[in-house]
């Protein structure tokens, strides 16, 4: 009964004009009026922000700000995983031998998740990490691994929360959501990078474009609050045995290492 509920809930809200409605106002000039009071509902830190909080036009440039320079320190041992984004870590785990991950009592196929057949093969018994992101957090992607970008490609069209109950209640938000996928080569193996989509707003913005990313190298940015899924092959990634989700992280931070 619960979840019918949700799912009615949210489908009644989740449409075209309301997710119209809400980008627009984020993106208008009057939508500055309410900046003071977001900063302060979700506890800002003003001093690490790039530029000042009168200074953002509308609510949508304080979303995707940037930081000052030095403001995420990146582990620098080249066999670390860092955290992508400033986020907390909902949840972690093996996928199975039929390439499956159970995420809040639900089944995700990576098959669906990542949309390619010929992805998926790598990934079997290998590793999953599910970072999400509040509308607190700092909303741009930095890539967690030194590699090679093997492909990116996009999928999904309407998006679903990712937030605890979103996970919980929703309808397989992590495989249908808009997504946009980064698959990267490293030297010790392939990591995908899933950037999933919010609920009302799919708006993912690509940064970075280039055939090769540095660890915490800017990726993209989300315009709200959404979830970055980590994929790594069999046998290459060891999660941080402290990281207990659910666990605030934050950019740069050292999430694991690479085991081969």
């Amino acid at each position: 009964m619960k979840e019918t509920l949700y799912r009615l809930l949210i489908e009644l809200t989740n449409g075209r004009l309301t997710s119209l409605l809400l980008k627009r106002f984020a993106r208008s000039p009057i939508s500055k009026i309410i900046v003071p009071s977001f900063a302060r509902l979700y506890h800002l830190n003003l001093d690490e922000m790039e530029k000042k909080l009168e200074e953002f036009p509308t609510l949508h440039d304080l979303f995707v700000r940037k930081l000052k320079a030095g403001a995420r320190e990146i582990h620098p041992d080249a066999a670390t995983v860092t955290s992508p984004v400033d986020a907390v870590l909902e949840d972690s785990g093996k996928i199975n031998d039929t390439c499956e991950l159970f995420v809040k009592g639900k089944r995700y196929a990576v098959a669906e998740m990542l949309g390619d057949q010929s992805a998926i093969k790598k990934y079997i018994n290998g590793t999953y990490l599910i970072l999400y992101l509040s509308p607190s957090h700092y909303h741009r992607i930095h890539s967690p691994v030194t590699g090679v970008v093997e492909k990116r490609w996009t999928l999904g069209k309407k998006s679903f929360p990712v937030n605890k109950w979103g996970l919980q209640y929703g309808k397989s938000p992590l495989a249908k959501n808009y997504r946009m996928i980064t698959e990267i080569k490293t030297q010790f193996g392939f990591v995908a990078v899933v950037k999933v989509g919010a609920m009302f707003v799919n708006s993912i913005e690509v940064s970075h474009l280039g055939e090769s990313v540095k660890k915490g190298e800017e990726m993209a940015y989300f315009s709200f609050g959404s979830t970055v899924v980590l994929l790594f092959e069999k046998d290459i990634f060891q999660p941080e045995s402290a990281l207990e989700p659910p666990v605030e992280l934050k950019v740069g931070e050292k999430i694991g290492y690479f085991s081969c």
